[in-house]
């Protein structure tokens, strides 16, 4: 499951950088995640994100089960302690994966506001010169 998460976390800061810096690629992820917003798409991010919260909360509860545990009984097991111990890299790499995802999600909506920005400012200069034409 580690492996699993820190590949997912990887692939996550690679599209953040990918969105970040402005090449040709950037176009393309930012159609891929257009595309994946609508339509099926959807409900498989969404499915996907639920299965997530549901082993996050599951993991949150290991932890704290383990950690009960160890207080209540006062001696610290070396077996515990690892439990422990993955459990908490576990929970802390589900939490950086959807810290990522809302990173994703709010990059993209803000590229896309900005071109939107941009294409209304083009046709206002447009417009404007059209209108000085006129008058003079």
């Amino acid at each position: 499951m580690i492996q699993l998460l820190f590949t997912l976390v990887l692939a996550e800061m690679a599209l953040i950088m990918t969105l970040l810096i402005r090449t040709p690629l950037r176009k393309l992820v930012i159609m891929g995640l257009d595309q994946l917003k609508q339509g099926m798409g959807s409900l498989v991010t969404k499915s996907v994100g639920g299965t997530m919260v549901v082993v996050f909360g599951s993991s949150i509860y290991s932890l704290m089960k383990i950690q009960k545990r160890s207080t209540d009984s006062g001696i610290v097991n070396p077996t515990d302690q690892v439990l422990m111990a993955y459990r908490h890299l576990e929970v802390c790499l589900i939490g950086f994966f959807f810290f990522l995802a809302l990173m994703i999600d709010r990059l993209q909506y803000y590229i896309r506001e900005l071109q939107h920005l941009r294409t209304s400012l083009e046709m206002t200069k447009k417009l404007i010169e059209i209108w000085i034409g006129i008058h003079i």
